[in-house]
């Protein structure tokens, strides 16, 4: 019986036609894939925004059948020492490409992974190979790269992606899947991803699990996530002075949906934001306060009683 793909797998863009969103990105690297010539380039943004989906689409629209003997895919995050470059990656830009086009590819994911010296040798490695060997950099943070890699480098920074454009692939995956989504299950899924394609994908295949018809209770049953009516009434109970209220509240996203403090922290920052029952000033002083609670729980402190500490200081700050 043959196993079957994740879906993110299953569902990965081939052509550069199927990438969800970056529309200006998406023209030029048809454009180079067109004229089987391109330089250097450097992928920027988030993660599970289509960096990953559209090196490999724009390899395969490149190469076509010839793509695995012209594209390495390593990942920095793994392969993140000096030997890696002097290596792996020496050893396929130093030998020839297959086919009509004249360079292979070497696709480095999770790149502002890479030690310092890893770095200044990949630096080396670009300029001595450069007429037989492209690289294609994908990066959450272009900053942590050094400068002279980045400035061998095209910079392609990618947005994150719209609600729509998420709808849309889910849509197509669901109806490929024969799955029933309800309209208010697509919006938890949203709410859930945060604009990262990747993990919509996965809470919708876990989700599945449950049964053919998708709802809003199997989303965030299976995403571990409260709704955001919840936090919603905690934080508005805090508000109206109302700690005990709160405190129970709290205490049932802490034990019934088994939420972490930075999960629940991260909710109410969301919360805090799109509320319209905070002026900005008020919204000013809660994300100051909500940051100060997440740095003491990563520092080690108890996140229960920072939590609390974090309710009454809620009830204290918007009273003044």
């Amino acid at each position: 019986m043959e196993t079957e793909l994740p879906w993110v797998e299953k569902y990965r863009p081939k052509r550069l036609a199927d990438v969800v969103g970056q529309e200006e990105i998406v023209k030029r690297l048809k454009a180079y894939a067109k004229d089987k010539e391109m330089m250097n380039m450097l992928f920027s943004g988030r993660a599970g925004i289509g960096k990953t989906a559209s090196a490999v689409a724009f390899a395969n629209e490149l190469y076509g059948d010839d793509v695995s003997r012209n594209l390495l895919e390593l990942n920095a995050s793994d392969e993140r020492g000096i030997d890696v470059i002097r290596g792996k990656i020496k050893d396929f830009a130093a030998t020839l490409s297959y086919g009509k086009v004249t360079f292979k590819i070497i696709f480095l994911d999770e790149s502002d992974a890479l030690t310092t010296d890893a770095q200044n040798a990949l630096r080396r490695t670009m300029e001595r190979y450069s007429r037989t060997c492209r690289f294609i950099l994908s990066a959450n943070y272009s900053s942590r790269l050094i400068e002279p890699i980045q400035s061998r480098c095209a910079l392609f920074r990618f947005t994150p992606l719209t609600d729509n454009d998420m709808k849309t692939r889910l849509d197509f995956i669901a109806k490929e899947e024969k799955l029933k989504v309800d309209e208010k299950a697509l919006e938890a899924i949203l709410y859930v991803a945060e604009g990262d394609m990747r993990r919509a994908v996965n809470v919708l295949q876990v989700a599945s699990t449950l049964g053919k018809h998708v709802s809003e209770d199997s989303v965030y049953k299976v995403a571990a996530r409260a709704r955001p009516e919840e936090v919603k009434k905690m934080v508005k109970a805090a508000s109206g002075g109302k700690f005990m209220e709160a405190r129970k509240m709290l205490d049932e996203l802490l034990y019934s949906y088994a939420l972490s403090g930075e999960d629940i922290l991260l909710q109410v920052y969301r919360d805090v934001l799109d509320s319209d029952d905070f002026d900005d000033r008020t919204k000013v002083a809660l994300v100051d306060l909500i940051g100060e609670t997440d740095f003491r729980i990563t520092e080690g402190s108890n996140e229960r009683i920072q939590l609390e500490a974090f309710l009454a200081r809620l009830v204290l700050s918007v009273k003044k």
